[in-house]
């Protein structure tokens, strides 16, 4: 089960994407001009998006996947684009209607199955492939791993999730963005170092038959993300 503070955290984010943020949001993830700052996290977004789906297998036919907060869409897109079957699932409504109008001219309407709500739900079934980009960075590095615990007895090949890493840079950004007024402030990240989330990960039973296969971190200016690939033991990249 979800603990209190995951719970209360996911009402927040629920809020924020819901009714703050869809009109940034829809407008970063899109092509329309942007603030020299936003275009350094447009771009960082982009890479990290190209770096997980090259951790997939290049054919996708008869394979499902889980776009664990999908956000506007373009994640499940591609995904769908490989062959995957794809469930695409966010907390906010607004934006699971975005990404949905978004893919209808760009991927068969029976490739995603678009749904709003929690990411850990059991009735979305099980998955060969499990990805979580930026969807977990709000939360602390407990609930994080405790998130990936729920997902993993019903993913049968690999979970892909970012993080936010503890870096200098964004320590500064972090503590800038708490100077913002109330109103103005995206519900804060949660920096936690590489080497403490890979201990979490690697002290808990349930992960017992995953391994951590690699890691990929993406810095671009006002972005700074970090990838790590969690895949099922016995589960081959050369049978795929």
């Amino acid at each position: 089960m979800p603990t209190l503070s995951y719970l209360t955290r996911r009402g927040e984010l629920q809020t924020y994407f819901d009714r703050t943020a869809v009109e940034a949001w829809s407008k970063l993830t899109s092509d329309v001009p942007l603030s020299r700052i936003r275009a350094t996290v447009r771009a960082g977004r982009d890479q990290m998006r190209a770096t997980l789906l090259s951790w997939l297998p290049p054919n996708m036919e008869g394979l499902t996947l889980l776009d664990a907060g999908c956000g506007t869409g373009a994640l499940s897109i591609e995904a769908a684009r490989l062959g995957a079957h794809v469930t695409a699932i966010d907390l906010s409504p607004t934006l699971v209607d975005l990404a949905r109008e978004r893919a209808e001219p760009l991927v068969n309407r029976d490739a995603i199955d678009f749904q709003d709500g929690d990411m850990l739900a059991a009735t979305l079934g099980n998955f060969d492939h499990v990805v979580a980009m930026d969807s977990l960075i709000h939360y602390r590095a407990s609930d994080m791993v405790k998130a990936l615990l729920q997902l993993a007895p019903r993913t049968r090949r690999s979970i892909v999730f970012t993080f936010a890493p503890r870096t200098p840079a964004l320590t500064v950004m972090h503590a800038a963005g708490r100077l913002l007024p109330r109103g103005d402030r995206a519900p804060a990240i949660e920096p936690v170092g590489p080497a403490h989330i890979r201990r979490l990960i690697e002290a808990e039973p349930g992960f017992a038959d995953w391994i951590i296969l690699r890691h990929q971190r993406i810095t671009s200016g006002f972005y700074v993300s970090e990838a790590i690939e969690l895949r099922r033991r016995g589960s081959s990249l050369l049978a795929e």
